[in-house]
């Protein structure tokens, strides 16, 4: 009788144990699962956490409005309304300026040279500070290849003729814009369309060739614009309520941690590589011009881009701190890049 009720109390601890382990994570995602790279590479996060944790940390991912709207992620994770978000850290400008820094910077780096920094040289520590305020914990869990710089009704044959537009834009590219004489909106994915659509905008950008493909805008609009200048490579982070981030155990954060790591080099190996069938289509399917900006044109929006960053530096102390860090790691990083890269 006693190695019963021994045997049935330790079979009651564990079961107890595991159902206080179980963890159900709604996972709101700023992005639609239907996007290429945007959206899959969230959806892959939630089932590699679920899989890899044996349940243990079971992750739904939540296209936009399932929980609440794309542009609300922020203030839900922190508040625990949702357990994380999915989104890059530029969507929260207006919170948190210097944020944008750590999701995509005009004329920046291309991926590796980006991610050297992020991972090495002082990133992922601003990245973690800017956010605790906002009881959120922040992991880089992706970086994309270079984005297009716009797609316009009729041919743009000089930058001049961008005076008087109205467009969607992200991000610091955005303050470019601006000075170059446009109107900017930040609209969500699934906004883009109707409003390219009936004419509310004039233009937008939004991703990369395979990602436009997707959201139809050859349909409205027929000059595609490359470089992106304003998106070389941009970051995407997985988003944990900080509270729960820190009621997790050692091995459960170092899991999701390592995740992450495999979902950036899964994400950008994909996304070079589905861009070239996406062209061809676009080209030839869909009677896409694509343009490249001239080298006088990209040096007039690099030259409207320093003064946008000497005075963002100037308003606000964060930015200048992760801005200096930024910079002194790409000038130090030149040396290495002019010697090793052939281009």
């Amino acid at each position: 009788m006693k190695k019963i009720l021994t045997t049935s109390a330790l079979v009651a601890g564990l079961t107890a144990g595991a159902a206080q382990a179980q963890q159900h994570w709604n996972l709101q995602s700023t992005y639609a699962g239907s996007l290429p790279q945007l959206g899959t590479l969230g959806i892959r996060i939630a089932d590699m956490i679920t899989q890899l944790s044996n349940g243990e940390i079971e992750v739904t991912f939540q296209n936009p409005g399932g929980v609440v709207p794309a542009l609300e992620v922020f203030d839900a994770v922190g508040s625990g309304a949702v357990e994380a978000g999915w989104s890059t850290p530029g969507y929260w400008a207006g919170r948190v300026p210097a944020l944008q820094l750590l999701a995509a910077v005009p004329f920046g780096p291309r991926a590796s040279e980006y991610l050297a920094w992020m991972k090495f040289g002082g990133g992922q520590e601003f990245l973690e500070e800017l956010y605790e305020p906002h009881n959120i914990h922040s992991v880089i869990c992706a970086v994309i290849a270079p984005e297009a710089s716009g797609w316009f009704r009729n041919e743009i044959h000089n930058t001049d003729e961008l005076r008087g537009l109205t467009m969607r834009f992200f991000g610091l590219g955005a303050k470019v814009m601006e000075r170059m004489g446009v109107s900017t909106q930040l609209l969500a994915g699934g906004d883009i369309f109707p409003a390219l659509e009936l004419g509310t905008i004039d233009a937008t950008e939004f991703s990369m060739p395979a990602i436009d493909l997707n959201l139809g805008f050859y349909q409205v609009a027929q000059h595609y614009y490359f470089p992106g200048w304003h998106q070389q490579s941009t970051f995407f982070d997985l988003m944990i309520n900080l509270d729960l981030w820190e009621s997790l155990s050692e091995h459960q954060q170092q899991m999701i941690n390592t995740i992450c790591d495999a979902n950036i080099a899964f994400g950008l190996a994909e996304g070079e590589a589905i861009q070239i069938d996406a062209l061809e289509t676009l080209e030839n399917e869909h009677g896409v011009q694509i343009h490249r900006w001239s080298d006088e044109d990209l040096g007039r929006l690099e030259a409207a881009w320093e003064e946008v960053a000497a005075e963002l530096a100037g308003e606000d102390a964060d930015f200048a701190r992760v801005y200096e860090s930024y910079t002194n790691f790409r000038q130090r990083y030149a040396r290495w890049r002019d010697l090793a890269y052939l281009d």
